[in-house]
């Protein structure tokens, strides 16, 4: 059933006539109800003809930029790196848009707290405010609300939002297993079988229906499969994960990394249960740790969620008397900038954050072309230091 300018009065509890001077924009009304009003709008989904859908389509000088922590050095770098394309400019002129074609734009970072509620809310405002473009950094949750992420993602695509996912999965109805970029492939002369390749949902194509909703996915799983076969391949058979919240996507996808290198290698049954989860915070790293040397006293490597975890996974060894890597050889992911100055060294898998970022940026800004099937998978490498070493003779 179609819906009317009065049911969309009705909704907003204002007259028809409010309802037409908020949409075409030619007579001051209050700030409350003009809110109410394109809440109603936007609620009822309604369109009244070609002039109203212009309107709708039509976006401002703003785009958005959720991260999980503002002040977390890994979404820091990527919100900087966006940010400063971002305000630099690029090819954004659609019919009907705010601002000059080829201008920069206002960048607003929005700090969710990784809160899925956060997120739905941030994405509602900003597509009320017919944002020019959305970033969404980080890790998804894996819950009832993907779902409405998903959708509400694809509603402000629909609206003529440009969309980029960087450093999470496509949307849920994408569907996996393209051609996309493969992970990373194994070094020259290492040993072992290689890793099976295998639907993700880091790999997708473009969604039914041509959404222009776009995904720069990190491969969690390949850079975690290549930390778990490095301390494997130095000796190591009695390793410990100390992993991320279990309801993230991030923390399943390093996890499947970690367990593919140990099946390959046949140590899943020796070390595929040792593993704790917690935040990706430091005061989790040693609280894991801990509880993995209380249940397995002997362990000689543990790999840490990232490098913050990894810092708190080092201090609980500390504590426990035991030295990195005499004793226990500890990794991290994502080689953050303070990860070179850590002692030991950590040794880590390298993400491009800020050329991640910088790509979000131009994709969001329209000045770089977006990938086939919309889908991009950045590759880690493998960055050896000090922190990990064979294992001491028993």
């Amino acid at each position: 059933m179609t819906t009317t300018l009065a049911d969309v009065a009705a909704r907003a509890g204002v007259s028809s006539a409010t309802v037409s001077r908020v949409l075409n924009g030619n007579y001051p009304v209050a700030d409350h109800t003009r809110e109410r009003v394109l809440r109603a709008v936007e609620d009822l989904e309604y369109v009244v003809n070609g002039n109203a859908r212009a309107l709708a389509a039509a976006t401002s000088d703003l785009v958005g930029v959720l991260v999980n922590d503002v002040a977390d050095p890994f979404f820091g770098i990527l919100a900087s790196a966006a940010q400063a394309e971002i305000s630099r400019g690029g090819d954004v002129g659609r019919q009907g848009q705010a601002g000059a074609p080829g201008g920069g734009k206002l960048a607003v970072v929005c700090n969710t707290g990784g809160s899925p509620e956060a997120e739905l809310t941030y994405l509602t405002l900003l597509r009320r405010q017919r944002a020019a473009g959305v970033i969404l950094t980080g890790s998804a949750v894996e819950g009832a609300d993907t779902g409405a992420i998903a959708d509400r993602l694809a509603r402000l695509a629909a609206s003529g939002t440009r969309v980029v996912l960087c450093g999470r999965p496509p949307l849920p109805s994408a569907t996996s297993g393209t051609s996309g970029t493969s992970g990373p492939s194994e070094p020259a002369g290492s040993a072992g079988p290689s890793r099976p390749s295998e639907p993700s949902e880091e790999r997708a194509e473009e969604p039914e229906g041509g959404s222009s909703v776009m995904t720069l996915g990190f491969d969690n799983r390949g850079g975690s499969e290549l930390l778990t076969r490095h301390l494997i391949r130095l000796g190591h058979r009695r390793i410990g994960c100390v992993a991320g919240p279990v309801d993230r996507t991030t923390t399943r996808h390093r996890l499947e990394g970690h367990r593919n290198a140990l099946r390959a290698y046949g140590l899943e049954r020796e070390c595929g249960g040792l593993t704790a989860y917690g935040h990706y915070d430091r005061a989790s790293g040693h609280r894991a740790a801990l509880e993995l040397l209380d249940r397995r006293p002997d362990l000689t490597a543990i790999v840490a969620a990232n490098d913050t975890v990894a810092l708190g996974v080092i201090a609980a060894l500390r504590e426990r008397g035991l030295r990195v890597p005499q004793d226990v050889s500890v990794t991290g992911f994502d080689d953050l900038p303070f990860s070179v100055d850590a002692t030991p060294a950590l040794t880590t898998v390298r993400l491009p954050l800020h050329e991640a970022g910088a790509r979000a940026g131009r994709l969001v800004m329209g000045r770089e072309t977006a990938p086939p099937g919309a889908v991009t998978l950045v590759e880690g490498e493998l960055v050896v230091r000090e922190s990990t070493a064979p294992p001491r003779e028993s």
